[in-house]
């Protein structure tokens, strides 16, 4: 099994072309010839969201290239860590990489993944994987990249949240069956086989956006979901609308406030402990 070459992949080659000598930036390499980087300071890496990010490689193949440089028996890993032990976990056999040379700089990828990013044909998994990797292989925070492209933080935030979806429902934003305000909606439940039933019925009943939100909001309620049939009720109170969209805005992930009968609860939504850990210091520093 080899990963797909994605989107950014052939933008970024296209960006930074190389001599017609030297060897191609951009190659799918076999994964046993890419030693570990040495220098690597991360040690731990969480198994559940390796396991994630490999069912999603395993279904998509590698969105994003990992950063190798060459040696006298192979390549050494300079950024993808992460990438490349998922996508061992996954089976992949070969990996698109891009081959640093010795003189390339930290600066020089990051100029050319933002350039890349202004690319009009780029999925929102494409756009979600390349702030993913400023934030893994360049430890940029939300905010700094938000800056680099001229989003809010909150744009990139929400973003990278689409890649915790599970590799049924990324495959179908990919294939651009649902769309990124869809599948932003399916991150509001936890439960990964109810999302994707959900994320199928919409696809094949062409649900909107807002009954997608419906069906996880009934979920999320304990209202019986046999039948989860979006069925939209009374108008909600404008003033919780807008305080859910300040929220969402300043904590960059999904919040929801059920308020009925002066009494109410907010249920703030995260897809990994990184995130949790990001949304408590928001709060707490």
């Amino acid at each position: 099994m080899t990963g797909r070459r994605g989107g950014l992949g052939r933008g970024l080659e296209a960006l930074i072309p190389t001599d017609r000598d030297a060897p191609k930036a951009f190659q799918n390499l076999p994964v046993d010839s890419i030693a570990p980087n040495p220098q690597q300071p991360r040690t731990r890496f969480d198994d559940a969201s390796l396991s994630s990010l490999a069912e999603s490689i395993a279904e998509l193949g590698l969105l994003q290239p990992i950063v190798v440089r060459p040696t006298d028996d192979g390549y050494v890993l300079v950024a993808g860590e992460r990438r490349l032990r998922a996508a061992k976990r996954a089976g992949l056999t070969e990996l698109p990489a891009f081959v640093r040379s010795v003189g390339d700089d930290a600066g020089s990828l990051i100029h050319a993944l933002v350039e890349n990013l202004q690319r009009e044909d780029l999925t929102p998994l494409e756009e979600a994987a390349a702030y993913q990797q400023m934030l893994d292989d360049f430890d940029m925070t939300h905010a700094a990249i938000a800056e680099r492209v001229g989003r809010s933080r909150a744009a990139i935030s929400n973003a990278i949240r689409l890649l915790g979806l599970p590799a049924a429902v990324q495959v179908l934003v990919e294939n651009g069956e649902l769309t990124a305000g869809h599948a932003r909606a399916l991150l509001g439940t936890e439960d990964r086989a109810y999302a994707e039933h959900i994320a199928r019925r919409a696809v094949d009943e062409g649900w909107s956006v807002r009954q997608v939100e419906e069906a996880i909001r009934n979920r999320a309620q304990g209202v019986d979901t046999s039948d989860p049939t979006p069925k939209l009720r009374e108008i909600r109170p404008v003033e919780i609308i807008e305080l859910e969209q300040r929220l969402t805005e300043q904590l960059g992930t999904r919040v929801a406030i059920n308020y009925r009968a002066k009494k109410g609860r907010v249920q703030i939504s995260f897809a990994s402990l990184e995130e949790l850990e990001r949304i408590y210091r928001r709060f707490f520093t």
